[in-house]
C-alpha cells in the first residue's frame, strides 16, 4: 500500500511540476488552496458516509480521499518522507490522538 499512495504523491507532484492540459489535478492546482481544501473535506466526509454503507463505497471514497490528500501535500510542499518520518516517529509511541485527549 505505501508503494501506491507513495506512486500517487509522486504522480501529484509530477502534475504541478509538468502540467497537462485537461488534467484534472492540474485544475485543483490552477483553482488554489481554498479549492484543494474544500475537496479534501468533501471527501472525508464522504468517507464517513460510505463508512455507514458498504464495503466498496468506503474504498472508493478512501482512494478519493488519499489522491486529493497527496494534492494537498503538494500544494503546501510537504514532502512524502515527511509524512513517513512522522509515522516512523511515533512508533513505540502513544498516539498523538491519546495523548491529546488526556489533556482536555
Amino acid at each position: 500500500m505505501q508503494q501506491t499512495i507513495e506512486a500517487l504523491y509522486k504522480q501529484a507532484l509530477e502534475r504541478k511540476d509538468n502540467p497537462q492540459e485537461g488534467s484534472y489535478t492540474n485544475y485543483l492546482y490552477d483553482k488554489g488552496l481554498d479549492k484543494i481544501l474544500k475537496k479534501v473535506g468533501e471527501e472525508a466526509t464522504e468517507v464517513i458516509v460510505g463508512a455507514k454503507n458498504t464495503n466498496d463505497e468506503l474504498i472508493y471514497e478512501t482512494a478519493d480521499l488519499f489522491f486529493h490528500l497527496m494534492v494537498l501535500l503538494v500544494e503546501k510542499g510537504v514532502s512524502f518522507d515527511d509524512i513517513k518520518d512522522e509515522l516512523g516517529s511515533r512508533q513505540g509511541q502513544q498516539s498523538i490522538l491519546h495523548e491529546r485527549e488526556n489533556w482536555r
